[in-house]
């Protein structure tokens, strides 16, 4: 199955997620990304970026209608606690991973790209502690050709996002 087109385009994305980062006085740097390498393990070989150093944009959803959604913000080395940690956020029991259609339909943004800048202002944020531990983090940067690298303690301030200790788990070292 293929990807779904952007509800805009690629530049207009682009250009809303720069404007974000400018409203919220972002320290940032905008990187281009071959689309083809836009996945994140694709994107640590071909640029040889730490794993530790790249955060993943995943939209969760309630199972039931009417639907709920949160866009949740891990370090890409850590796997997002859906049915414990973002349920209980949520008030919810059972949460699921928002497919790529869902994600595009409310995003706008194929996944690849999805940023946590730049996103309907009724979609709650959980950022994982973890992050903005991290001196930069490397995120989507609204296309799958453009990444964004910011220094993560612009989620302690950004408004609609709440970090959160535990979010996420760690993965097990697969050495």
């Amino acid at each position: 199955m293929s990807d779904p087109a952007p509800a805009t385009s690629d530049a207009a994305l682009e250009a809303s997620v720069v404007a974000a980062l400018d409203r919220a006085a972002a320290r940032y740097e905008v990187l281009d990304c071959d689309p083809a390498f836009a996945d994140t393990a694709a994107f640590w070989a071909r640029y040889g970026i730490d794993p530790g150093d790249s955060a993943n944009a995943i939209l969760v959803a309630t199972r039931r209608e009417p639907k709920l959604h949160a866009l949740c913000l891990v370090l890409a080395t850590t796997r997002l606690d859906v049915n414990h940690a973002v349920a209980d956020l949520m008030g919810v029991k059972k949460l699921s991973f928002a497919s790529g259609e869902e994600t595009a339909q409310l995003t706008g943004m194929l996944l690849g790209g999805v940023t946590p800048f730049a996103i309907p202002q009724s979609l709650p944020l959980y950022v994982d502690a973890r992050v903005v531990r991290r001196p930069t983090v490397i995120v989507g940067g609204g296309s799958r050709g453009k990444k964004v690298r910011v220094d993560p303690e612009i989620f302690t301030r950004l408004p609609g996002c709440r970090v959160v200790e535990g979010l996420a788990m760690e993965r097990p070292d697969p050495a």
